[in-house]
């Protein structure tokens, strides 16, 4: 690989630059949603940046390329590495509580977040990030027999890779194992659809709510998130939640908040979860300060005055403000302290023992007990 150093500012508003020899795109496959330009030019659909590549680029996420004029999926089948995690870190508080989650990701992101806290893996260029090599039949035996219940496609946004994705998800099937989309939303309508039919969960990065934010900070634009999260509670049967990282100065306001929330209200209804996390400097922020806890307090707050049912905290230690309340009666349903569950006052139909209103979510008869244990895997030791 040769060329010169590309810069984060680069990577906000056009291609990659680097030119790329054959034996470079040695794990691809083929993509569908990428048509020919006039000028010769293959351009990606997948995400609202079309970016348009010569010969041998490849898109701002590093891992879409032009080779021989289409567009192929430069990492299919190799991973940045494997964890087992609480489900509650992805973070979703209302699927399958206190179960195991495998997680994995790849390498690239299509947003340019300066605030990044994975940016070794979503920044990376080295194809040596993704140490991991695995099919999709590996990775569902290894979540079965590691007792997982979902697997995760997380660390960097799994639309970049959706196609290596969509096939894990298959193969989870056939062990009913479920899949779960940690993403920024950042996607086209068409490969949405797609993409949403083998996602049985998701949590969905609401940055910021507005649009200034989007492209200062993360090089891209509001409106297409909005339109993904829309979708999904109008046209899916996808459990998702949201989170936003609160960020001192930037996207932190009392109106901003009180905007988001009463948006999410009024277009997604009261029932989405919301988790309001703590920003710590990081990746090109590193003099911003980290959030104080009493924002993400006041985040909560705002959110259930505005009528969000399930409002959380995130990334402090903060046990009631991660725990799920009863909304019609105040009983406590789920009690967490950061990652393990210490009270359940949910029946076997997901409804409060004390008044019998029913808790928005997808839950099984008690809770699990994997607890905050995180387990790194090596998936050599599950291929066939």
């Amino acid at each position: 690989m040769c060329g010169r150093i590309v810069t984060i500012e680069d990577w906000c508003v056009r291609p990659q630059k680097l030119t790329m020899s054959a034996e470079t795109f040695s794990d691809t496959v083929a993509t569908k949603y990428w048509h020919t330009l006039e000028d010769g030019r293959v351009q990606c659909d997948v995400c609202p940046r079309f970016c348009k590549l010569h010969a041998g680029q490849r898109g701002l996420c590093f891992v879409r390329a032009n080779q021989d004029g289409k567009v192929v999926l430069t990492t299919y089948g190799r991973s940045s590495g494997f964890c087992v995690d609480p489900i509650e870190k992805k973070p979703l508080n209302h699927y399958l509580p206190g179960t195991p989650i495998l997680s994995f990701g790849t390498a690239g992101c299509n947003l340019a977040c300066k605030f990044c806290q994975n940016w070794d893996i979503s920044k990376s260029r080295e194809m040596d990030t993704l140490m991991d090599q695995a099919s999709p039949a590996t990775i569902a035996r290894a979540a079965h027999d590691l007792g997982c219940k979902s697997v995760a496609y997380t660390y960097n946004d799994p639309i970049i890779f959706m196609e290596y994705a969509i096939d894990v998800a298959k193969e989870c099937r056939r062990y009913g194992i479920k899949s779960v989309a940690v993403t920024a939303g950042y996607v086209t309508p068409e490969p949405r659809r797609e993409f949403y039919q083998y996602m049985d969960a998701a949590n969905v990065d609401l940055k910021a709510f507005t649009d200034d934010f989007y492209y200062k900070v993360c090089g891209g634009h509001l409106q297409p998130v909005l339109d993904t999260l829309i979708y999904l509670k109008h046209e899916t049967k996808v459990w998702f939640e949201l989170t936003t990282l609160l960020i001192p100065g930037l996207n932190d306001s009392e109106q901003e908040l009180d905007q988001m929330t009463r948006w999410v209200v009024e277009k997604l209804g009261p029932d989405v979860p919301m988790h309001f996390t703590a920003f710590h400097p990081d990746w090109k922020m590193q003099d911003t300060p980290a959030t104080p806890p009493a924002t993400l307090k006041r985040a909560r707050d705002i959110a259930i005055k505005n009528g969000v049912r399930y409002a959380y905290t995130g990334n402090v230690h903060d046990e009631a403000g991660q725990s799920t309340y009863c909304h019609q009666c105040g009983t406590k349903l789920i009690g967490r302290d950061w990652y393990d569950i210490t009270a359940w006052n949910l029946d076997a139909q997901g409804c409060c023992n004390k008044c019998g209103t029913t808790c928005a979510g997808v839950f099984e008869a008690k809770a699990g007990d994997w607890g905050a244990r995180r387990q790194p895997v090596r998936l050599k030791h599950y291929a066939a």
